[in-house]
């Protein structure tokens, strides 16, 4: 079966068997799709759409990071960078290396091989050489401009995770082998840290500060995250064995047995072996790891033709979307820290606002449901009004604020550029864009 027909079905079946805790999705509005040519999204034709997205990401961003941000005498990226363009220090972070590769071999697969941006990944790439670790080791948090390490190990795996997922973007644009066997390698030695049972003792100091409660072995719905989007780009290129039960694990650990019934949303924490704790943990749901997750989800649903999860996903995106509201100021909040007290971070990240526009973007393509191109709108209309900072004269946008989403809230924290999700975004929307208007064209009147 096509992918774009299994989508279709799965979006529009009847009732099945889903797994436990499951609500039943709301069904699809029509059973027939409507031309792409005369729908709106918020009063914008879809090419119109399109051509916004494609002026964000080559008209604003690429120039900024060109002028400010990539690093023209050792290659990377000089991410500590305010949005004016000052550099704050020349530090750099294996993390955001990793990431950046991946934006600049996406950008050179998908936007006419451009070999600029080959060459940006390339660089970076090199840059890393300088400072990869010994096989059981992470990488160093930060490296000085030329790619020494300055220091120590990294304790947890997503600047690992990170890297590897950029080599494989780069082993994909390249054709190279040797980049596709590290991102292997460090994938699988990420998985084989994570399972250990004294993994990241002191995980909870990320959701509820420094004296948050130790939680040795902790299993992390976050983890599953990029180690499923990092297994799913290598699986792209190699059909790896090891790599695929990676990744239907990872989905299964989410779907399965992160959900919580008995407030149905997803909880990010759980004991090793997989179940629920019963202190301030049991009570913590990060909203935003679901709804940056979710697009992941239906692309594993779709590789493994699983229509049920397909379903489930979509409709538990729906409820946590919902539920991150925020009901006063608009845009969607990200950490829910305690469930039945409704304590919520009221910081606004635009990467969870920006991931809730990839997934309704997504869900509106291949179900034609108005519900998700009410919340597509909604978000669009909140995103453009509150976070491009071009009435302070700079293309960036702020990539955090406060529940209000000023600038006022935003120019007191880190000075630095956001050099994955912002991007990614656009990417993942634009590419959609161009295939939905493509499509239209191709249709008789």
């Amino acid at each position: 079966m096509k992918r774009r027909q299994f989508l279709l079905r799965a979006a529009a079946a009847g009732t099945t068997q889903m797994v436990a805790g499951g609500m039943a999705l709301r069904a699809a509005e029509s059973s027939k799709r409507p031309r792409e040519a005369d729908a709106e999204l918020l009063g914008y034709s879809l090419s119109q759409l399109r051509d916004l997205y494609h002026r964000d990401l080559f008209d604003d961003w690429l120039p900024f990071m060109e002028r400010h941000v990539l690093d023209p005498e050792y290659g990377g990226f000089l991410c500590n960078t305010d949005f004016d363009g000052t550099h704050t220090n020349m530090e750099k972070e294996p993390l955001f290396e990793g990431r950046g590769i991946w934006v600049y071999s996406s950008l050179y697969m998908h936007f006419g091989k451009d070999p600029r941006y080959l060459e940006v990944a390339r660089r970076s790439v090199d840059l890393l050489s300088k400072s990869q670790p010994e096989k059981d080791v992470f990488w160093c948090t930060t490296i000085h401009r030329d790619g020494s390490p300055s220091s120590p190990p990294g304790r947890v795996i997503p600047t690992d995770i990170a890297v590897a997922e950029g080599y494989a973007a780069y082993a994909q644009a390249t054709g190279q082998q040797q980049y596709l066997d590290r991102a292997k390698q460090l994938l699988h030695k990420c998985v084989e840290i994570y399972d250990r049972p004294d993994y990241n003792p002191t995980v909870g100091s990320g959701y509820f500060g420094a004296t948050a409660p130790a939680f040795p072995g902790a299993r992390i719905m976050g983890s599953s995250m990029i180690m499923l989007r990092t297994a799913a780009q290598i699986l792209e290129m190699d059909s790896d064995p090891a790599v695929d039960r990676l990744a239907r694990r990872c989905a299964d650990a989410v779907v399965r047995y992160h959900f919580n019934p008995e407030f149905q949303l997803n909880n990010e924490l759980l004991h090793h072996d997989y179940s629920r704790p019963a202190d301030v943990y049991g009570q913590l749901s990060n909203l935003g790891n679901t709804l940056e997750m979710t697009w992941m989800l239906l692309d594993e649903a779709t590789r493994q033709r699983d229509e049920a999860m397909f379903r489930v996903c979509v409709e538990r995106f729906e409820r946590h979307a919902e539920v991150a509201w925020d009901r006063v100021y608009g845009g969607v909040f990200h950490n829910l820290l305690n469930v039945d007290e409704n304590r919520l971070e009221l910081n606004k990240l635009l990467w969870a606002q920006e991931e809730t526009l990839i997934d309704t973007l997504y869900i509106y393509d291949r179900t034609s449901a108005a519900w998700a191109a009410e919340m597509f709108g909604r978000m669009y209309k909140y995103v453009r009004e509150r976070y491009p900072l071009t009435a302070h004269g700079s293309p960036i946008w702020m990539y955090a604020t406060g529940r209000k989403a000023t600038f006022e809230e935003f120019s007191g924290l880190r000075k630095r550029i956001e050099n994955y999700h912002h991007p990614r975004h656009l990417i993942h929307n634009l590419r959609r864009l161009d295939a939905m208007v493509a499509r239209s064209s191709r249709r008789p009147v």
